[in-house]
């Protein structure tokens, strides 16, 4: 197939979503598919030699309006060429599939406000959500998007997602598809998991017989930091902890701009239980450092994170409004909770967390799910969406 890629930034170093493409791409490569990529900016010394590569000009003014002007430039640039399928990742639309991997806008506004605990702080938020142009923008080009558009088949990467096509923009089953998001295990070799422990617990000050919680994160205050600093101070004066204070730390991993949630630390008295390490070069230091991984996020489609943390063996702390809860088995490779605002049963999962039979069990279990859901077998999932597209394109 002749594939075209439409994204504005792709610099897999930053993760996310310019690493999945890249991924993707060098994939498809090695099967003898044709990749274009049309985009602003890339890395290209990050994507596969053989992909071709078309620059748009830089999207330039407010952030409302940059995505309708970057979709005018695919459309320009597709315009005379001929592609058996192009692919939009994000918010654009004239494609033939689009694969929000953020999920809907609509969706993502309304479970951002979840992360005020008062009615009243969320009323306010709510109605400065209303009053915000850049709301309104992202809720219209979803309507074209989806809507009022050419019918695009859609990709998304979990059930949740797809439940939330259907409740803001009523769209059928004929053009939603589920393709869960994959990692590729092999970027956890087990082998380097001993070394790469020793020599970061050592340099983040953790001893060896300490049970460390992660946080991987770039928006903190999303993926439910402030909840968890709370439920690690109610874990704190349980009794059977206070026995041993020092055993569970919680180590904060990707953004460097901490320094709140470090006061925050502070003020509830566990800032000696909690290690800030801002930017982490290598993720995977911070997997193999860590015993669990606790996610408690208001919104995430289908978190990376967790797939990683799988992968390398650890037992995952996430939420029902995490995508990625649908590839485990909640009380076998992990636990789900309900509220990320119920600091109780929060404190309740870390201190299970705490035992460490139990702890171990999880972990085996934890690789064991990791294997099931590979970047293989999601790549031939997406492989036969994208035929199917082409089929029907060809036919029409």
């Amino acid at each position: 197939m002749n594939i075209a890629f439409c994204y504005e930034s792709v610099l897999p170093a930053r993760g996310g979503c310019e690493t999945y493409i890249s991924d993707l791409a060098r994939r498809l490569v090695a099967d003898g598919h044709e990749v274009h990529l049309y985009a602003c900016r890339w890395d290209e010394s990050a994507l596969p030699a053989q992909m071709q590569f078309h620059q748009l000009p830089s999207v330039r003014g407010p952030r409302f309006l940059k995505p309708w002007r970057f979709s005018r430039l695919c459309r320009e640039a597709l315009a005379g060429a001929r592609h058996d399928v192009s692919i939009g990742f994000d918010k654009t639309f004239g494609l033939d599939v689009l694969y929000p991997q953020g999920g809907l806008h609509l969706a993502s506004a309304e479970h951002n406000l979840r992360k005020f605990r008062s009615p009243i702080a969320r009323g306010c938020a709510r109605l400065a959500k209303a009053l915000d142009i850049a709301h309104w923008s992202f809720r219209a080009i979803e309507r074209r998007q989806y809507v009022t558009g050419a019918p695009a088949a859609i990709i998304v990467n979990s059930r949740m997602v797809r439940d939330h096509f259907r409740q803001y923009w009523n769209i059928g089953p004929e053009r939603l598809h589920v393709v869960h998001s994959a990692i590729d295990p092999g970027r956890f070799p087990e082998r380097d998991r001993p070394s790469r422990r020793h020599e970061f617990r050592e340099l983040w000050g953790i001893r060896p017989d300490e049970c460390v919680g992660l946080l991987a994160a770039m928006n903190y205050r999303l993926k439910g930091l402030d909840p968890l600093l709370h439920a690690l101070a109610r874990l704190i004066t349980l009794f059977a902890f206070r026995q041993n204070p020092s055993s569970v730390r919680l180590v904060v991993a990707g953004n460097p701009k901490f320094h709140k949630y470090q006061r925050l630390a502070r003020r509830l008295g566990i800032d000696n239980h909690v290690h800030f390490t801002g930017h982490c070069g290598q993720m995977r230091n911070a997997y193999f450092a860590a015993d669990f991984l606790v996610h408690p996020t208001f919104y995430d489609p289908c978190s990376l994170v967790v797939l990683e943390a799988l992968a390398c063996g650890l037992p995952v702390i996430t939420t029902r409004y995490n995508g990625a809860c649908e590839l485990f088995t909640d009380g076998k490779e992990g636990l789900v909770i309900a509220d990320p605002h119920d600091h109780e049963q929060l404190a309740g999962c870390l201190e299970q967390m705490l035992d460490k039979r139990r702890r171990q069990a999880m972990s085996q279990a934890a690789r064991q799910a990791a294997e099931r859901w590979t970047f293989e077998d999601h790549y031939r999932k997406l492989l036969q969406v994208l035929q199917t597209v082409v089929v029907r394109k060809q036919a029409a």
